[in-house]
């Protein structure tokens, strides 16, 4: 698996690839169906598979200022694509050159530089400036130009489309278990374990400290958790997040504690899944029954995992 930049001519041991191209942010159940389609027709004709997206999200070029609704980072994305069985993923930079780009531009980028034989996007699908191009203009313009597109519809559950937007709302409800059935798995959060306060060491539960940086920000709370170390360990855990209300000043951050785990993680890049939303985040009066309430968090947090 291979991450190519769309600045560049794709290398061409790539060339006559079939592109599942799209944000793919999340890659839910739609996305893997328009990804599982290029796969499928890719393998059938001998050709090459990549998978496209955008960085930044075109939202946050358009939108600078938007809340953080991030469902997953660029690496994440890229070993979810590999396990898909995308041989390299294309990283187009959503800029203002790119913004400016007419559909017709975009689509010779595709089989000029790309060097796409064929392209499959969502029904949704949109491109080149202000929105000018729609599915049925790109199978227009690649016939044109040699390019086979092809449009997967979209993907229902519980008599509704799997959405990103469906996602979100799922994680700020506090719905881990629906987010996870329009994922195919649990929402994770991803980040290097950061120096904190190092209070929960002091009183026998030190937690592994992340940053949220872009993702969106799932229902504070209490959740039962599950991290994967680098060296893929699987841990069960209970995780703070949210800005801590008892402690002065609040800090936004993920904490997860991790059972029966008494190894440094600091520096590290480490992935925390959210299993189950257990509680909303609570005020204390003193240290004693904020350690009572973690040793409660503790003992269901277990029971859930090992549900």
């Amino acid at each position: 698996m291979e991450r190519l930049s769309g600045e560049r001519p794709v290398p061409e041991q790539f060339r006559g690839g079939v592109i599942a191209l799209g944000n793919f942010d999340g890659f839910h159940l739609g996305h893997q169906a328009v990804v599982g389609r290029a796969v499928a027709r890719a393998r059938a004709e001998g050709r090459p598979v990549l998978v496209a997206t955008f960085d930044p999200h075109p939202v946050r070029f358009f939108r600078p200022d938007a809340a953080p609704f991030r469902l997953t980072t660029l690496d994440q994305r890229e070993r979810l694509f590999a396990a898909a069985g995308a041989d390299a993923m294309l990283v187009f930079a959503f800029d203002a050159a790119l913004a400016a780009k007419s559909a017709e531009e975009f689509a010779a980028i595709l089989v000029e530089d790309a060097g796409a034989a064929a392209v499959v996007t969502g029904q949704d699908f949109t491109f080149g400036k202000n929105r000018s191009g729609d599915v049925s203009k790109l199978a227009e313009l690649g016939a044109a130009l040699g390019m086979i597109a092809e449009t997967v519809g979209p993907v229902g559950l519980d008599d509704a489309p799997v959405s990103s937007s469906r996602i979100r709302e799922a994680l700020q409800a506090g719905d881990c278990a629906t987010a996870a059935r329009l994922l195919t798995r649990p929402f994770a959060i991803e980040g290097v374990v950061i120096d904190g306060d190092k209070l929960g060491r002091t009183i026998g539960y030190p937690t592994a400290n992340i940053a949220l940086g872009p993702y969106l920000r799932p229902r504070y709370g209490i959740y039962a958790v599950r991290g994967r170390l680098p060296d893929g360990r699987v841990l069960d855990g209970v995780a703070n997040l949210g800005i801590r209300p008892t402690f002065d000043p609040p800090k936004e951050l993920l904490e997860p504690y991790f059972f029966d785990f008494n190894e440094s993680l600091y520096g590290q890049m480490i992935e925390v899944e959210l299993i189950r939303f257990m509680r909303d985040e609570m005020k204390f009066d003193g240290l004693e029954p904020l350690i009572a309430q973690i040793e409660r968090d503790c003992a269901a947090a277990r029971e859930i995992l090992t549900r």
